[in-house]
């Protein structure tokens, strides 16, 4: 009886993927297939036509079967008499790789990261504290380091000192959000670590509460020399804080966010902050 062909399988890509296809292929590893990356001579992976595939790329002895990116639209039946092994188009995205495989999809890992990840209970005014509380929980396993407890416009929140009571009694770190000075006032008396927002007018509030930690913002949308202003008052007073020129949603002045938050790092570090 002759012994079946072990698959080979060749993942054309291009320049700019190809170290992070070698990441992804290393953890598939090789006990169901062998596999070569052929980096097809282009940045983009996606910009690969099938003149381009043809002219460029000559399969290693012994291919099997060929991979291309999922954005590739090259024809995939001329591809595969060209080479005479089937041609397919794999997933849009390498992380979904070990999924097309048939090996499933590795939780990711969310531990390591250098930044604080804030998640937002927005309806939290409308939430009962159990509610807000079992949903926090599953915020903090998606990833959130912060619980960001949000306050909605016109709208009572009465039970706020209460619900950042019990959430840091479960181990929570809590933000309060709010433009709101007594809502505030009210997240800071009790025990929140951060406030959300406060700018060059509510200044004061960082005083009352040096152990919370406040997000600065403008006193005015795109204001940087306000923002500058807010953040020298608070290194005058040594107390820590965060600086935010907020980042505003895409087509409603985005791009000029974007350019304020490099200004302001700019300038922070020409004044040595």
């Amino acid at each position: 009886m002759t012994e079946a062909r072990r698959e080979h399988i060749a993942l054309l890509t291009g320049q700019l993927a190809e170290a992070r296809l070698a990441r992804t292929m290393e953890e598939i590893g090789r006990d169901a297939f062998d596999w070569t990356i052929v980096e097809v001579g282009v940045k983009v992976a996606a910009l690969m036509t099938e003149k381009i595939i043809r002219r460029r790329v000559a399969l290693p002895e012994g291919i099997t079967r060929v991979v291309l990116p999922g954005r590739c639209r090259a024809d995939l039946a001329a591809l595969s008499e060209h080479f005479a092994v089937p041609v397919e188009r794999g997933p849009d995205e390498i992380v979904d790789l070990p999924r097309y495989f048939g090996r499933g999809m590795r939780p990711p890992d969310l531990s390591r990261h250098d930044l604080n990840i804030f998640a937002e209970i927005t309806e939290a005014s409308e939430l009962s504290v159990a509610e807000t509380v079992a949903k926090a929980h599953r915020l903090r396993a998606a990833g959130a380091d912060v619980i960001d407890i949000g306050g909605l416009p016109d709208t009572p929140f009465p039970h706020l000192g209460e619900t950042v009571r019990a959430l840091k009694a479960e181990g929570f770190r809590v933000s309060v959000d709010s433009f709101n000075v007594d809502e505030l006032r009210t997240g800071a008396e009790a025990g929140c670590d951060f406030l959300l927002s406060l700018n060059e007018e509510t200044l004061p509030l960082a005083r009352e509460f040096p152990a919370v930690v406040p997000v600065l913002v403008p006193l005015r949308q795109g204001d940087l020399d306000s923002l500058f202003r807010a953040a020298a008052q608070m290194d005058d007073w040594g107390l820590p804080y965060l600086a935010d020129p907020i980042l505003d949603p895409i087509h409603f002045g985005f791009t000029a966010s974007l350019a304020r938050y490099h200004a302001f790092r700019a300038r922070s570090r020409r004044l040595g902050c």
